[in-house]
């Protein structure tokens, strides 16, 4: 750990939660301004889409390598440079001259953003110490909770007043406001970090991601010829069978697979995943069931309002609960969220879709943050950047996949049966979490030395080990 004053590390929180409140803002601002930016640049209405799935695609693409880098250089001035990136290409944005220039500027502050985020994580692991990560993180859920609830809110108050071209700006002058924030304070670096690099595992890792993103982005339908997409998977599947040959034999890898051998770090990855998946698909579902059950706006808004407001004002005390009852909580919230997905299959009454958000945003808001927390107490201080990159990637691909199956789903048999898709993922994560993490405690946290030089030399981690054995 890292002997910063108590102002310093309360700067470093603050810089990290102004930072982690641009996200959310940057993906509503930007899928609110897609009609009027498509109606008034020129280069074609098929890019719009790319607004949000350039910057998504590039940020899952980036957040590994940005992780890895976080942990080997100066951690405040990586996020900093993370935040600038962030604000120069939300400026930028305002000018563009047409779509694909706005859609490459969009590319590259996905790219910021994944070094925003890793190098947050980095740097707010390496100045607070274990017992002291659940506030933390509860800061962090509920900051994160309130700007997903608030986020189409102000993207279109934003829009009402200036227009497409401000929802840009705005996220961009936070993230300037972030990077300002660590001006003047250490840098953060590890005396003994590793030179060694492993380029090409990152490399390859972005590559498949981004090639997988863009083929599912293209897909195959009208207007868009059969190989592109094709082509593009067996890219995905070539880079992806490199990474395999490359991880194994790297000294230093650049994905931290000895973290996903740890269960409880695994099984938290898995719950956090299941939650998001769960609110994306009730986002979608939910309004769908109201307006084929005629619903007022009133009636709307209210059950929208239950589904995320309690994210706003729970996780600080989510963060208090999780000190002693981790484990119970979230299977508890995912076995609840399983069951509303049960119950809605047999009825979509008002009354019924009222009361299912409430109990689903009930459940997300007295998670919000708490396995994050959980899962990053097995993550040594030095690898922070890395093991948060890990631990959002998981996450964003178990919520994507959800998103996915349950859109196929929907389409086939109606929307309460996407809405039992996310509540099967959410009933197999809380198996996972009470089979994985110990009954008593959540584990504890990992030692600065690296388990993974441990694991490399043909055995589990130590942590891995009690993890085990309890």
């Amino acid at each position: 750990m890292y002997p910063l004053s108590v102002r310093q590390r309360r700067r470093v929180l603050v810089a990290d939660l102004v930072s982690t409140a641009v996200f959310p803002l940057a993906i509503t601002g930007a899928t609110a301004a897609v009609p009027d930016a498509t109606a008034q640049l020129p280069g074609g209405a098929a890019l719009g889409p790319w607004l949000v799935l350039a910057y998504n695609g590039l940020f899952a693409a980036a957040l590994l390598l940005a992780g890895a880098a976080a942990d080997r250089s100066a951690r405040t001035r990586f996020f900093a440079v993370g935040n600038l990136v962030v604000a120069a290409t939300g400026g930028l944005s305002a000018l563009a001259p047409d779509l694909p220039s706005l859609v490459a500027l969009r590319a590259v502050g996905g790219v910021g953003a994944a070094m925003c985020a890793a190098g947050g994580s980095s740097m707010v692991l390496a100045v607070y110490p274990p017992e002291e990560r659940r506030r933390v993180y509860g800061c962090a859920g509920a900051v994160l909770g309130s700007s997903l609830a608030l986020g189409p809110v102000v993207a279109q108050g934003l829009m009402a007043v200036g227009g497409w071209r401000l929802v840009f700006v705005v996220p961009g002058a936070l993230a300037a406001v972030a990077a300002l924030a660590t001006s003047g304070l250490p840098g953060l670096r590890d005396p003994e970090s590793s030179e060694s690099f492993d380029r090409a595992g990152a490399v390859l890792f972005g590559a498949t991601v981004a090639a997988a993103v863009t083929a599912l982005g293209l897909g195959f339908g009208s207007g868009v010829p059969w190989w592109g997409p094709a082509v593009l998977v067996l890219v995905a599947a070539a880079c992806a069978t490199g990474l395999v040959r490359v991880e194994r034999r790297a000294l230093d890898p650049a994905i931290p697979v000895d973290l996903l051998r740890v269960p409880a770090y695994r099984a938290y990855a898995v719950a956090t995943g299941a939650f998001m998946g769960m609110l994306v698909v009730g986002l979608t579902v939910l309004p769908r069931l109201g307006s084929a059950q005629h619903m007022g706006r009133g009636e709307a808004a209210a059950m929208l309002s239950l589904l995320t407001v309690p994210s706003t004002v729970l996780p600080l005390l989510a963060a208090r609960l999780a000190r002693r009852l981790a484990r119970p909580l979230v299977t508890t919230a995912l076995f609840a969220c399983a069951v509303t997905a049960a119950v809605l299959q047999t009825t979509d009454r008002p009354a019924a879709l009222l009361a299912a958000a409430a109990v689903v945003g009930l459940c997300l808001g007295l998670t919000e943050g708490v396995p994050d927390g959980q899962a990053l107490r097995y993550v040594p201080a030095r690898r922070g950047g890395a093991g948060a990159a890990l631990f959002s990637t998981t996450r964003m691909s178990l919520e994507t996949l959800t998103l996915a199956a349950a859109n196929g789903v929907m389409a086939a048999l109606g929307p309460a049966c996407g809405l039992a898709v996310a509540g099967a993922v959410c009933l197999t994560a809380a198996l996972v979490v009470r089979r994985s993490v110990p009954v008593r405690g959540d584990g504890v946290s990992v030692s600065a030395g690296s388990a993974g030089s441990r694991t490399r030399r043909g055995s589990a981690s130590p942590d891995c080990a009690r993890s085990r054995g309890r």
